[in-house]
Parts: structure tokens; C-alpha cells; sequence
């Protein structure tokens, strides 16, 4: 199969996952029937990103372009992918960049998210059913000549051990932050909150934890995020809500709510369900370095600076271990709402995998 037949396979297929065909929609009702978390407005988010996100003809052939793809990949390889199943067809990304590269792969998916890719496989296989020679599933992922594999930190410890000796990328937990400065307006707030709730804050690019200046006026904040109070009405979220309100009130930690979400000052970046953290910085703003941090703590060539205070390097936060940090929002970075709408180069935890599989 040739690039450019690859491609076309994946803008119809696009075309298909924007459809009310009734196949895909009985495939969508049963991705939520196993999985409560994926209600319908989230998986149509998780599709529409990735129609008009990834499977554009043009987008598609400027990024083979710029990795040199071949037309046609003469020997191609085995690539075993473990997917995650937080939010609806997230390792869609790497499913796509293994079929682009011309590369077989195997898949192993989450059950949390099982649904959906097999569907979109088989649709494939039906237009061309050459695509059977380049995509497959499988419980165990033996025989590979690479993996990519996502899971949390434990689960990456077992991928390690099990794929070290082959190429591979293996992903561990990430979460996302955003910087305020104050200034917000109403709307810039309101798409911080689609960054925060989207997928009820389960995906690596959700955003977890606000850095703040000191003195901040949560209440604009608080009202903008009422957008999202509807939430409250789903049986799983008020759970994860009323049990999160519990801990806070037993362990006297100091908290606010607008009633769908609490905030509460945390140093972690991690947040659960229904939670938000926050911490401050100093009067004066964070200084945004684009780069590492020197090791006298000075913003290397190239940093922005907004004002004195704490480094945000390379997407890091003051005390935290920038490993831990998929994107930031705020001045210097993401816009505010766009932390969930990756373009095809957006690679998770910063890991060129188009790069990798045509190292291969």
C-alpha cells in the first residue's frame, strides 16, 4: 500500500468518524455503555479534534513530507502498541503514526477504551482490505520489533522490563498546568475551564494545577467555570465530588467551590476527579523560559521574561519535576481552551514518534 493511498484511507475515514452513520453511533453508545466516563459530548470532542485535527489531506502529506516518508515502505516492521484508556481514542495518535509510517502494528488497548479504535480499524478493513496486513490487535504484544507503550509510572516500571531490549517509547504519567497573571478576561477564563473539564480532567493535557500571583481573585474564575456545572448532574462525577468535599472537610484543608468543582492550594500538580489545585508565586509574575534552567537559576538565551519570580522551564513548574508536565497554558504558551486540540506534531511527553518509527 502507498502513502498517498494511506492517506486517503485516513481522510475518508475522517469524513466517516463525522458521519451519523448508524454503525459509528452504535459503536459510540456502546463506548459509553463501558466506560461511564466517555458521555457522548466528550467522544464527539475526542472526534472532532481528531477529524479536523490529524485527518486532513493536506495536513497529512506536509507531514509525511517533512519526515520523508517513502511511498512505498518495502520492508516494513512490527510495532506493538499498549494504548491508555483515560480519555475516548487516545492512542489514536499512534495508531496513526505507525499506519502513515507504512509500518504493521499491533495493538494491545486499554479495556477503558477498547471500543472505538477496533471499530475504526474494521471500518478501515472494509473500504481496503489490504489494511488487515498493517493493523492488528492481540492480548500479548510478542514477536515486535518496537513498542510504544503508555501507562502510569508502575505500569512503565513492567514495560521497561519487558520491551528494554527493543527500540521503544514508553510514556508515564503526565498532567498540565496553566499560568495566570490576573488579567483574564471572561472568555479567556471560559476556555480555561473547557482545559480543565474536558474529559472530566482525565487526559495528560487537562489542566490540574493554576499558578497564581498572590492575592488572586478566584471569584471571575469560579463564575466562568459554572459553564461546567451541568457536570454535577452525572451520578460518577458527583460521587468523585462528594467524596473529594469529604476528605477536605475531615482533614480541615482550606477549599472554595462554585458547586462542580473544588480548588484547593496543593504543590502537586496531580489532581483528582472534580479537584483543582492551585499555588502562588510571588508578586511580579513567573518568568516563561523556553529552555532548561541554568544551574544558578538564571533564564538561559531565548526565555521570556514577564517579570522577577519563579522559573517555568520548558513547560516545568516551581517545584515540580518537569517530567510530570505534558503542555502549560497562560502568557508564553497554550491559549486558553487549547490545551486539549494537539495538531499532528504535538507529540506526547515531547517524543518525536514519527521521528522514531522512521529510525526504525
Amino acid at each position: 500500500m502507498k502513502l498517498e493511498e494511506r492517506i486517503d484511507l485516513l481522510t475518508r475515514l475522517g469524513d466517516y468518524m463525522l458521519s451519523d452513520d448508524p454503525a459509528w453511533e452504535a459503536a459510540r453508545r456502546k463506548a459509553q455503555a463501558v466506560n461511564g466516563w466517555f458521555i457522548q459530548e466528550f467522544v464527539s470532542r475526542a472526534v472532532e479534534q481528531i477529524a479536523a485535527g490529524y485527518l486532513q489531506r493536506e495536513s497529512l502529506r506536509e507531514w509525511g513530507e517533512r519526515y520523508g516518508l517513502p511511498s512505498e515502505r518495502t520492508h516494513p516492521l512490527t510495532v506493538g502498541l499498549v494504548m491508555a484508556g483515560n480519555i475516548p481514542l487516545v492512542g489514536f495518535h499512534d495508531f496513526l503514526s505507525v499506519f502513515m509510517s507504512g509500518h504493521r502494528q499491533l495493538i494491545k488497548p486499554s479495556k477503558q477504551d477498547d471500543v472505538l479504535i477496533r471499530h475504526l480499524a474494521d471500518h478501515l478493513k472494509t473500504v481496503d482490505p489490504r489494511v488487515g496486513d498493517y493493523v492488528g490487535f492481540a492480548e500479548r504484544l510478542n514477536g515486535c520489533d518496537a513498542y510504544i507503550a503508555t501507562g502510569s509510572d508502575n505500569s512503565a516500571r513492567y514495560f521497561e522490563y519487558y520491551f528494554g531490549k527493543y527500540p521503544h517509547i514508553i510514556r508515564r504519567n503526565r498532567t498540565s498546568v496553566a499560568v495566570l497573571t490576573g488579567e483574564e478576561t471572561r472568555g479567556e477564563l471560559e476556555g480555561l475551564a473547557d482545559d480543565v473539564y474536558c474529559y472530566f480532567g482525565l487526559g495528560c493535557r487537562n489542566v490540574t494545577q493554576l499558578l497564581v500571583p498572590e492575592g488572586y481573585d478566584f471569584l471571575p474564575l469560579l463564575e466562568a467555570f459554572r459553564k461546567y456545572n451541568y457536570l454535577f448532574d452525572l451520578a460518577k462525577y458527583k460521587h468523585n465530588y462528594d467524596y473529594q468535599l469529604t476528605l477536605l472537610i475531615l482533614n480541615k484543608k482550606y477549599y472554595m467551590t462554585n458547586g462542580s468543582i473544588l480548588l484547593t492550594e496543593n504543590e502537586s500538580p496531580f489532581a483528582a476527579i472534580s479537584v483543582l489545585h492551585y499555588r502562588y508565586y510571588p508578586a511580579g509574575g513567573p518568568v516563561l523560559a523556553d529552555g532548561p534552567v541554568l544551574a544558578d537559576g538564571s533564564v538561559p538565551a531565548g526565555g521570556t521574561v514577564l517579570a522577577g519570580g519563579p522559573v517555568l522551564a520548558g513547560g516545568s513548574m516551581p517545584g515540580s519535576d518537569p517530567a510530570q508536565i505534558q503542555s502549560v497554558v497562560g502568557p508564553g504558551h497554550l491559549p486558553f481552551g487549547k490545551a486539549q486540540h494537539p495538531g499532528l506534531q504535538d507529540y506526547a511527553d515531547g517524543v518525536d514518534t514519527m521521528a522514531f518509527l522512521q529510525r526504525l
